[in-house]
């Protein structure tokens, strides 16, 4: 069982229209949140949640990703037509780190196992959890509900 607490199987991925797609075959390792400010331009987000993988473990399946060199020694993965943020590798490294949120089961993770980069976290981060929760429903019509019908790839092949 890896660190994540994920049983040993096969996990799908890929970008949000479909273009790239990915299959790995083991353990998914270590699941973080990486508070770095290239995760937070990688991802236009607060950061990143990534999870770790034998590289050897890892097969596109249908095209690859681009990619971007957002360091010296670390190469970024995207999908060309949609943007989706797909992976961050470091040179020489055995492992990858997978976003999770491009897996098709995000919630496999079922634990995450530490944080990174929080010399640039952002100071909301922690009090997120506190935020009032809600559904889209509750702020939305039923004709907007009818125009947000996803376009997104299903999350399976």
């Amino acid at each position: 069982m890896g660190k994540s607490g994920i049983c040993h199987m096969t996990h799908t991925g890929g970008c949000q229209c479909g273009a790239v797609r990915y299959k790995v075959s083991g353990d998914l390792l270590d699941a973080l949140i990486c508070h770095c400010r290239m995760c937070q331009k990688a991802f236009g987000n607060w950061g990143a949640a990534l999870v770790t993988v034998e590289i050897e473990n890892l097969v596109w399946t249908k095209a690859t990703p681009a990619c971007f060199r957002s360091s010296e020694i670390v190469t970024r993965g995207f999908c060309e037509n949609c943007g989706t943020p797909l992976f961050m590798h470091e040179d020489g490294d055995r492992q990858i780190e997978i976003a999770i949120g491009s897996l098709d089961h995000p919630d496999s993770i079922k634990q995450l196992t530490r944080q990174s980069g929080v010399e640039s976290k952002l100071a909301w981060f922690d009090t997120m959890h506190k935020l009032p929760a809600e559904t889209t429903e509750n702020y939305r019509s039923a004709a907007d509900l009818a125009k947000l019908k996803s376009r997104q790839h299903p999350d399976q092949d």
